[in-house]
């Protein structure tokens, strides 16, 4: 698949349209506040999010959206990288919004994504477990079926925006088998017509994205309200992975290189022995090494989402391989960001911190750099075993030697 990198004349637009959006709507003051705030919730903003149609951008016309691709979508998520935006954008659109457009009836369709579009609604994704992994037999709550209906049972951690959630895809086992990745269904609840959740903030990293337990006690869900079919709901799971971590992906690159302008603007400014520290050879070769660093993680990045938007074979390779470098490469840049800005980038009051967060909790998110190096070695070993061996054996030997 050809690939044509950078931006053509509307994304440009939509880029400066994003920026200037978020400077004035989401300054790092707005930011804190939202950090304080138990929800990390600001309903006005997320209605002028909906005014502007980034709500709704991946969405067809006909649900209100604004018919536009995941590789669009990416310039935006790049843009809320460098603001570190608080709220619910991931975990509505990509963790709700796309799978209920992909795999939804007509009905579900109708119901819920014009109200995301027009930011009448937050959706969330209640999957991960105790151990915390994104796999299959990690998904242990029941949801069994009594008297006509589903009854929902059992705690679900690092649920993310719980506390304002409209409605909640939730992963439960509705049947045990040998292999785990079946008898995995996806509820759509409607957080407003039940009973029997309770939602408690948990102390996690990134202060800017609120994540929560969910404890469901008996909680009644019907069958229309399963999204795609009753034991068959690990495939969806994994297209929510993919496209989030390559939404991950383009957040990432955007908060570094946030960072290194940053931290460029301050070894110009920051003055030692009567020059700028900028001068100095060693922070020019430093600096220079995460410049590199970052235009490497944005190609791959571009062509992750590039790969999504084409719904090509290699969606699932190229995702793993840009986030096993963009991880990897952003933690670095935000980590070298604080180191070259000496003193003062270790104080709660300067912004690196919170770069430093939303980068370490996004590449965890979904799998980190070495698991996803172990995804990219994977594959190049079935190649290789298909091709009866050669180059990619070596290759596919150091890849996993590097995870």
């Amino acid at each position: 698949m050809a690939i044509e990198y950078g931006l053509n004349e509307e994304q440009e637009m939509l880029k400066t349209m994003a920026r200037d959006f978020l400077a004035n709507e989401c300054p790092m003051t707005h930011v804190r506040e939202l950090m304080e705030d138990e929800t990390g919730f600001d309903p006005e903003l997320w209605k002028k999010m909906a005014e502007v149609g980034w709500l709704g951008l991946v969405f067809p016309e006909e649900y209100g959206g604004s018919g536009m691709n995941f590789r669009d979508l990416s310039i935006l998520l790049e843009e809320m990288g460098r603001a570190v935006l608080p709220g619910p954008f991931v975990s509505t659109l990509l963790l709700v919004g796309m799978p209920v457009l992909a795999y939804g009836t007509e009905e579900q369709k109708n119901e819920i994504l014009p109200k995301i579009a027009s930011g009448e609604a937050v959706c969330t994704l209640a999957a991960l477990e105790e151990d915390g992994d994104w796999w299959a037999d990690s998904i242990n709550i029941r949801a069994d079926y009594r008297g006509g209906h589903y009854v929902i049972n059992g705690t679900k951690l690092f649920v993310p925006d719980a506390k304002v959630a409209d409605y909640m895809l939730i992963a439960a086992r509705t049947k045990r088998t040998e292999n785990p990745e079946e008898g995995i269904t996806l509820f759509l609840l409607d957080t407003k017509e039940v009973y029997g959740t309770m939602s408690t903030l948990l102390k996690t990293m990134d202060e800017t994205r609120k994540q929560y337990e969910v404890v469901f006690l008996n909680v009644p869900i019907s069958a229309e309200n399963i999204l795609g079919e009753v034991h068959q709901g690990w495939p969806i799971m994994k297209q929510i992975a993919l496209h989030t971590t390559a939404a991950l992906c383009a957040e990432m690159v955007g908060a570094g290189e946030k960072v290194l302008e940053m931290t460029v603007d301050y070894l110009k400014e920051r003055i030692a022995f009567g020059v700028p520290i900028g001068s100095f050879q060693a922070l020019q070769h430093r600096a220079s090494d995460l410049v590199i660093g970052l235009e490497y993680s944005r190609s791959l990045m571009e062509w992750a989402a590039e790969t999504i938007k084409e719904n090509d074979l290699d969606a699932a390779t190229a995702v793993a391989m840009a986030k096993s470098f963009c991880g990897d490469t952003c933690k670095k840049v935000v980590a070298e960001g604080i180191q070259m800005h000496g003193g003062i980038g270790f104080t709660w009051d300067h912004d690196m911190h919170l770069y430093f967060k939303r980068v370490w909790t996004d590449d965890n998110a979904f799998g980190d750099s070495n698991y996803q190096r172990e995804v990219v070695a994977k594959t190049l070993d079935e190649i290789h075993q298909l091709a009866g061996g050669g180059r990619w054996a070596k290759t596919a030997g150091r890849l996993t030697q590097m995870g």
